[in-house]
């Protein structure tokens, strides 16, 4: 079973998520922002990471560039919902530093799925 760590502070958004990825049989680590979501993965490494990209502690760009930094193998995908100028300049940064999904909130199931099992074959 892959494992798929979420990192997002949202909880509202990182519950939905949750539940939509453990009914499609994935198992899932939660982490509130980008500092905690870095030691998670540090303490137990997953198959994929799914960052938030405006966050307290460590926003989600800082996450994805350390990760890809030591561990560069590391499947991301990205999601926002914008910010002060929009979601998508935040979502070409975060491919440019290594994420190989975006998704765009709010967050539609099948784009998500869909992206999850192309990362994961």
């Amino acid at each position: 079973m892959a494992q798929i760590l979420i990192i997002d502070d949202d909880d509202q958004l990182r519950l939905m998520l949750r539940k939509t990825l453990e009914r499609s049989g994935y198992e899932v680590v939660e982490a509130p922002n980008g500092k905690e979501g870095i030691k998670r993965f540090r303490e137990m490494p997953c198959d994929l990471v799914i960052t938030d990209l405006i966050m307290p502690e460590k926003e989600g760009l800082e996450t994805i560039s350390e990760l890809k930094e030591d561990f560069p193998d590391i499947k991301v995908i990205a999601i926002s919902g914008g910010g002060r100028v929009g979601p998508n300049d935040y979502l070409h940064l975060a491919k440019m530093l290594g994420a190989a999904q975006t998704l765009t909130k709010p967050i539609e199931r099948e784009k998500l799925l869909n992206a999850v099992e192309e990362l994961l074959r």
